[in-house]
């Protein structure tokens, strides 16, 4: 029997039929904008192969003031209508099932012609929407008709309508954006008005055998959202109309973060459960599911009929196949990241994942096997040396990993010390498992010297980086980041100097102590209660005060990610972390550290200081082969230490692992 009996259930849905209870909820992942169909497809296609019941695809715009940004995918016209039969059919060809999203961006379209409820700014866009007047509603709602109508003729299984994350049909239900006192506003009734009509007209254009999907907001988490006794009127009247609600939590300039890896698994799953008890439409539960354990716990308890995994797709398109087989243990895990998909996707760059460099470029990272098998001495056990040896082992050759500390992980097993980011820990436990199935031969606590590496057809450096220490006076004996993660006592008051990312590591690990109750220290409430599911955030306070430092006058945190910065700053904010640019430092002693700020001098009355000043490549052993004249590869942060991280390194070490 298997350990998933409701998770690999096939699940019946109007006229066809799931091959499991995993819905693979909607990314985008920029495949589209290339035009590069064929990669679409492909990609589509590998999460159909490894036994996704139900593909959602990323949004889609029906027109262009629609779009979320210029130039974002849309459905028009006949060719877009045969560029996309190309997923599609590729997708069946699998035995899979996909629907398509429509996205109305509404006010959050990054363009002049934005259209929303009211003319309310979003403050996270530079242009303030125009109102809809009867004909504009009605031209919207014809609009995402003529869409979903197209997906039809384009081969989709189903459309999901996004009404979630703040996009257009959310802003009329919510009363943040929707000002009207015409019959699209004014009341719950009014307001919900336009997600009835709009699906109303899509079912009345594509038939009963087409699925039509409502992704509906759960949780708005925004001041003035919806209550929950509104959000469940809605799902009841929508229901007769749809076949299956999938959880949407949170708009895009919510306070409180939804999916990254600080948020709790399965932190909403609740408010999913709530809805399937007001209508007998199946509901989908979203968000931070990253395991078939708990999606699997989530089913059998009766929270939801099905489940989305979004990036944990990402990371291993075979995780329903792997979990079928009896090899859950081999799943690559998404660590909830963002810095490969999200941060990407906000960038304008192609999606891909940390875990999985291959994801959205899999015909670029083919595992081709070997022509001619070598003998290869990889030195290093980071996250760069484990994914070239797990990488080039697979493909058949034979792997020799050195590394001198006892474990493996380097730079990763420090960040799964840092609060929040406790994911690292599964991947770290990820690449053991693949390492000894690729029968890697691991030489733990073991220095690779010159003359151990004779003799081999391939040498490869992942050596890694070295803390960098500052020319301070007083500072001889302060520890560095490396140091400090690894359990170095310190005192109640600390400067951290360097505020790059690793500072804010540092910074997070000092004012985060034990067990966080995640909902009070966001201010999460209930929507049954509190207009939007928001109250007022009561975080417990630090035990020791924090000053985070940099040289640069710029704001702190720069380099950050593009989605979870926010998140860390709002984080040490609420935990009185002073965070401050423009420090010049004079002296550490006694006293404190002494420093030039705005013009004058100061001291910081601190008991230690912890130096995250940068990092300088470990380089000596490529320094003596080169001397040796042995040639040999580098690769990570050896190779070059700026702004190094795991994404690079996992990334550098797969792509070489593939050519050797």
């Amino acid at each position: 029997m298997t350990a998933y009996p409701h998770l690999l259930q096939p699940f019946p849905l109007r006229t066809v039929t799931l091959k499991s209870r995993v819905v693979m909820g909607a990314m985008h992942a920029g495949l589209e904008e290339r035009g590069d169909w064929a990669a679409a497809a492909r990609f589509y296609a590998r999460r159909a192969q490894g036994g996704v019941g139900l593909i959602l695809t990323g949004g889609v715009t029906p027109n262009a003031e629609g779009a979320v940004f210029p130039g974002a995918c849309g459905l028009y016209n006949a060719q877009d209508v045969a560029n996309r039969r190309q997923i599609t059919a590729a997708v069946h060809d699998q035995g899979g099932l996909i629907a398509m999203q429509i996205l109305h961006a509404g006010r959050y379209a990054r363009g002049p012609d934005c259209v929303s409820a009211s003319a309310v700014k979003s403050p996270i866009s530079p242009f303030a929407p125009q109102a809809l007047d009867e004909s504009g509603i009605e031209k919207q709602i014809a609009d995402i008709a003529a869409c979903a109508l197209r997906a039809q003729e384009a081969g989709y299984d189903g459309v999901e309508v996004m009404g979630s994350e703040g996009y257009l049909l959310n802003q009329f239900t919510a009363p943040r954006v929707n000002r009207r006192a015409d019959s699209w506003g004014g009341s719950p009734q009014g307001r919900m008005r336009l997600p009835l009509a709009v699906v109303d007209r899509i079912r009345r254009s594509v038939g009963l055998d087409f699925l039509v999907i409502y992704r509906i907001s759960l949780a708005d988490l925004v001041p003035d959202g919806s209550l929950w006794e509104d959000t469940a009127a809605l799902a009841r009247a929508l229901a007769p109309q749809v076949d299956l609600f999938t959880s949407g939590f949170g708009w895009h300039e919510s306070r409180v973060p939804t999916i990254a890896a600080s948020v709790p698994r399965g932190a909403f799953v609740g408010l999913t459960a709530r809805l399937r008890a007001q209508v007998d439409v199946p509901v989908v539960a979203a968000n931070r599911i990253n395991t078939p354990e708990l999606a699997e716990a989530i089913l059998s308890k009766g929270q939801a009929d099905l489940v989305a995994l979004a990036r944990p797709l990402l990371a291993d398109p075979d995780f329903i196949a792997k979990a079928r087989a009896g090899q859950a243990a081999t799943i690559a895990p998404c660590i909830a990241c963002n810095q490969a998909c999200l941060d990407h996707t906000f960038a304008g760059k192609l999606a891909t994942c940390l875990v999985n460099p291959a994801a959205c470029r899999e015909a670029a990272y083919d595992h081709v096997p070997a022509t001619h098998p070598l003998n290869i001495a990889i030195v290093g056990g980071g996250a760069a040396g484990m994914a070239c040896a797990v990488t080039a082992a697979k493909r058949g050759h034979q792997v020799v990993l050195f590394e001198q500390a006892s474990s493996l992980g380097g730079q990763m097993r420090l960040a799964a010390r840092v609060p929040g980011k406790e994911e690292f820990l599964g991947l770290l436990a990820w690449f053991e498992r693949q390492l000894s199935d690729a029968k890697v031969d691991l030489r733990l606590g073991q220095a690779a010297t010159i003359q151990a590496l004779r003799g081999f057809d391939s040498i490869v450096l992942a050596t890694g980086l070295i803390p960098r220490r500052l020319d301070l006076l007083g500072t001889q004996t302060a520890p560095d980041y490396a140091q400090m993660l690894r359990g170095h006592p310190l005192g109640r008051r600390v400067a951290v100097i360097g505020a790059g990312g690793i500072g804010f590591d540092v910074a997070t690990a000092l004012v985060t102590q034990g067990p966080q109750d995640w909902p009070r220290e966001w201010g999460l409430g209930d929507p049954a209660t509190t207009a939007g599911g928001l109250t007022e955030p009561t975080p417990a306070p630090a035990d020791r005060q924090v000053w985070l430092l940099q040289r640069k006058a710029e704001n702190p945190g720069k380099g950050l990610g593009k989605t979870t910065g926010w998140i860390h700053r709002a984080h040490l904010a609420a935990k009185g972390v002073q965070i401050w640019g423009g420090v010049t430092y004079r002296h550490f002693d006694a006293q404190g550290l002494h420093i030039h700020r705005d013009g004058a001098d100061q001291i910081l009355p601190v008991d230690d200081v912890v130096i995250c000043a940068g990092q300088d490549a470990n380089i000596g052993l490529a320094i003596a082969l080169s001397a040796a004249q042995i040639p040999h590869h580098l690769i990570g942060g050896a190779a070059d230490p700026h702004e190094i991280d795991a994404k690079r390194a996992i990334d550098e070490g797969t792509r070489l692992g593939l050519t050797l």
